[in-house]
């Protein structure tokens, strides 16, 4: 019963991890469209939606975890593509705005614009879901040891 268990609950997380992939894409490409419009677009506000997958995506990875009672996955780190993809896409940004002296920062009115802190927020919660995953790891990975 156990082995039919995690047998659907491991097709259940695939599933979610390309979930988390396509809606991670276009989180991103609809950020950037915000970023290089200058304010021509709305606001996503996708930012928050997404975290909620991801939170999903990575609670439900660390329960599997749990119901496989031991750590048979390393070498396996497929949630930090999304912390890494966020990381880099958001330094190309500041930089892209840098060197453009602060060019994607104001609408063509001169309004400020929101785009970059939203990134930056949505990045930098990426990056926490992450490190609160890793310590759920440390803390089962320290749980089964003890055994």
């Amino acid at each position: 019963m156990k082995e039919q268990t995690y047998r659907i609950e491991s097709k259940i997380n695939r599933i979610l991890f390309w979930i988390s992939v396509f809606i991670t894409i276009v989180t991103m490409v609809m950020m950037a469209i915000e970023f290089f419009s200058r304010g021509a677009f709305p606001t996503t506000r996708i930012g928050n939606f997404y975290i909620g997958v991801l939170l999903i995506y990575s609670f439900h990875k660390e329960a599997l975890r749990w119901l496989e009672e031991k750590d048979t996955r390393k070498g396996q780190r497929r949630g930090e593509i999304f912390v890494y993809s966020w990381f880099i896409l958001t330094t190309i940004l500041y930089l892209v705005n840098f060197l453009r002296h602060d060019y994607y920062m104001t609408d063509p009115s001169g309004k400020e614009t929101k785009a970059l802190m939203e990134i930056t927020v949505t990045a930098l919660e990426s990056g926490a879901v992450f490190i609160f995953t890793r310590l759920i790891k440390i803390i089962f990975n320290i749980n089964y040891n003890k055994k």
